[in-house]
Parts: structure tokens; sequence; C-alpha cells
């Protein structure tokens, strides 16, 4: 679609940003909240049947600014479009096995974990018990509802990882499995051209060829992320992007910003793009947002095959 070059131009020139800082805070108010739903989607791209998505928010490390007006937007591409009933929660026990069933599917939010663990239940369940805390038990619990949303995807359930919810669990190699990466690092946010790996893959049908013009902190990956056990949709080209980690600078190739893939019979994705509620004043980026929730919630048959394999 051709009207996200004219979204970019007017929007980008009319900011005015710093790439160490990123875009100003937006209020959370009806205004912005108008403004997303006059150009979230009318209705779903896939035809499927009204389902039901979690949307959780919890973080224990790194407070993005943007995840109540991520969890906002969610809930207004669901309801606009008629596609899915959202709902928002910050309770962990949400992943109890029997509560991971009333959903098609898990939306991670910015969910960061923090310390040596870099595991979000332990985090919660070890700041709920306070002092003189069984930390093995604690730890038992925490895997256990690590486990719990493994088995809920690979049984058909799906996961749509955004942005720092990559950390949830970021020393887990079978979270970092599922997901596809590990957080390793970023560089100051920055505007960089979001680049289309196949055009033709039906869910990137939202952009133009050529991508998009976005301000943002460009992830780099670690652990599974090397095995590129994934489908890529969207990437940048690592020449592009100023102030990388010092004696690891990329000069060549490419590092992927969005990718999907298939475990068991469920469906996972990861979107990074966006730290800035500024982002979702982008209507294509809002339909690839609805686009992929129908992807994991198992309305889209597409090619999902893996680069690394």
């Amino acid at each position: 679609m051709k009207r996200s070059l004219f979204y970019a131009i007017v929007f980008f020139s009319t900011l005015g940003f710093s790439c160490a800082q990123g875009l100003d805070k937006v209020t959370l108010d009806d205004a912005w909240k108008n403004k997303i739903r006059g150009i979230a989607p009318e209705k779903a791209t896939f035809p499927a049947k009204k389902k039901n998505i979690l949307v959780f928010s919890l973080h224990t490390g790194f407070d993005h600014w943007v995840i109540p007006h991520t969890e906002e937007m969610l809930k207004i591409v669901g309801e606009k479009s008629d596609a899915f009933y959202v709902s928002g929660s910050k309770d962990i026990y949400e992943f109890e096995a029997k509560n991971l069933k009333k959903y098609d599917a898990v939306i991670l939010n910015n969910t960061c974990s923090i310390g040596d663990h870099r595991n979000l239940f332990w985090d919660k369940l070890k700041k709920d018990a306070g002092t003189g805390y069984d930390s093995a038990a604690l730890m038992k619990k925490a895997n256990e509802l690590e486990a719990n949303l493994l088995r809920y995807v690979e049984k058909g359930g799906g996961l749509l990882v955004i942005h720092g919810g990559v950390t949830t669990q970021n020393n887990s190699w079978e979270f970092s499995r599922l997901l596809g990466a590990s957080f390793d690092y970023h560089p100051p946010q920055q505007p960089h051209q979001v680049r289309v790996e196949d055009p033709k893959h039906p869910l990137v049908q939202a952009f133009p060829a050529e991508g998009f013009n976005h301000t943002d902190e460009p992830y780099f990956y670690k652990n599974a992320y090397e095995e590129l056990d994934f489908k890529p949709l969207l990437y940048f080209n690592n020449a592009e992007i100023k102030n990388q980690r010092k004696g690891q600078e990329l000069t060549e190739g490419k590092t992927y910003v969005a990718w999907i893939r298939a475990e068991g019979k469920g469906k996972v994705m990861y979107i990074s793009p966006s730290h800035n509620a500024q982002s979702f004043e982008n209507p294509d980026l809002l339909q690839f947002y609805l686009d992929g929730m129908q992807y994991v919630a198992g309305d889209v048959k597409c090619d999902e095959t893996p680069i690394g394999k």
C-alpha cells in the first residue's frame, strides 16, 4: 500500500526526535485511542470465527512506556475488525494450564524480565513471597508456568511476542527455541528502514514492497536466533544501524525484525516494532498486527519454511 510512504513522510517530518532518546511519550487518552480506532482495519483479512486472545503485560525489568498503548491498540484492532475478544492481564497465574485453555492465543506485551535469572515468573513469585522465601520451590513453580506455555503452544495454542517480550525468559533455551531467539542488546533508538523479506508472503501484504521508515531500538539477538529456525518477514540491513556494540559491529547482512514459526500444532510470531506508540499511527503496521494475531490464532495458511533448515 503506497499510503504508508505518505504517512511516514508526514509523520517523521513533523515529530522531530533524538536518536539517543527516541520519540517523546504520548498520552494514552481518548484522543489517541480515537486516532488509532479511526485508522485500524475495518475487518479481518482472513475469514475466521471470532476468537479469544490474552494480552499479558506484566514486566519486572525495563518498563517500556508503550506497554499500555500496545494493549489498547490490540484491543481496538480486535474489536473494530470483529475478529477477536481481547483480554488484558498481569496475573502470572493465567499461565496455569487450566487458564491457558480459555485462549486461542497469548500475546506477551513487552514482558521484560530482570536480574540474573531473567525469568519473569521467578521475578514475580520472588517479589510476592517477600523475605524468607524457599528459592527452590519458587523456581520449581516458575519452571512449571513456563512449561505450561510451551505445552500450550505445542498442543495448538498461539503465541505472539512483542518487542521486549523476547526477554521474558531470556536465559531459557527452551523459550528461546520456541520463540526463535533471545535478546542480546540494542543500540540507541534511531530511524532506519524496515524492509520486507518476501513481498509476496500473505502476512506482509499491508506494506509496500520497499518496506517503511521506522524509529525504534534495533534489536540484536542470540541463542536460538543463530539457528534461524523461523520464516522471516521483516528485517533491517546491519550496515545501516549506527552505534552498534564496539568490537561486534555488523557491516554486512541483515537482522530480522519479525518472523513466524510453527511449533507442534501451534503458531509462534515475533514482532519487534515498536518501542513507541507513534508507530501505531501507521495504518499498515496496525494491519500487520491484525494479520499476525490471525496467524497465531490459526486462521492463516502460509509458507512457514525456516530459512535455517
